[in-house]
């Protein structure tokens, strides 16, 4: 029963993503904020889709601490769901990804009017520079820019090397760090195509303001309070049905 959940679930995916790519560069002369509405339409069925097939739904914790004004978005990458949910808690946005991604045929048309911050994680000296040169016009510009410092995805109970990027690109713009915690990987497992049913928490931290602060620090105060609340967020064997 999972598994002909997931496949419904992915036949939904992949249609509206046909259906949605081509359209997508029909969006692309026509003002940003306008343009990120239409495109994260896609988004908001998906995440629909993936209650109605799988059961899986989410809640947030701390809306309250999303600044009125951009952030520098710092979030735990366990699976697939954040890239989505993210997209509806703060907006608009710009990613940080690798450029590969543009590459892939009519998904990538999408990713690409969203103006993401696409980078060749071969070099990292030229990503750090293109990160903070790229992400502090989209802050200037009333964009937030989501950054998963881990730069991969890690399986439940598992933690990366925080790369310092995103808290270069908030010390040297001044803008603050927003953290983000969930546990999305006990749910929608970074291999397989099963989705369990259930709820995923994420929580929003309080802002971190950079003024003064080294980028290390910066790094250091995001992925304590990321990992410390990741850590104590549910762990859930997840249900069989």
């Amino acid at each position: 029963m999972l598994l002909l959940r997931a496949l419904l679930f992915y036949v939904g995916l992949g249609s509206s993503t046909l259906l949605f790519g081509p359209a997508m560069l029909l969006f692309y002369p026509i003002p940003f904020r306008t343009r990120y509405y239409a495109v994260t339409r896609w988004t908001a069925f998906n995440l629909w889709w993936l209650r109605a097939t799988c059961g899986l739904g989410h809640s947030v914790e701390g809306r309250e601490n999303i600044p009125a004004g951009p952030v520098v978005v710092l979030c735990k990458h366990q699976s697939a769901f954040e890239t989505l949910a993210l997209q509806l808690l703060f907006v608009p946005q710009a990613w940080v990804l690798k450029r590969e991604l543009l590459w892939i045929p009519i998904y990538g048309w999408g990713l690409a009017v969203m103006q993401p911050i696409a980078i060749d994680r071969g070099s990292a000296v030229k990503s750090f520079r293109q990160i903070v040169a790229q992400g502090s016009q989209r802050l200037r510009d009333g964009v937030s820019v989501v950054v998963f410092p881990e730069g991969t995805r890690t399986a439940p109970g598992e933690r990366g090397k925080y790369l310092p990027g995103g808290a270069m690109l908030a010390g040297k713009s001044g803008f603050p760090v927003v953290p983000v915690a969930h546990n999305a990987g006990w749910f929608w497992r970074r291999k397989g195509l099963l989705k369990y049913p259930g709820e995923i928490k994420m929580v929003i931290g309080p802002p971190i303001h950079t003024d003064g602060l080294s980028t290390a620090e910066i790094n250091r105060r995001a992925e304590e309070w990321i990992e410390n609340t990741t850590a104590g967020l549910p762990q859930p064997r997840p249900q069989r049905g």
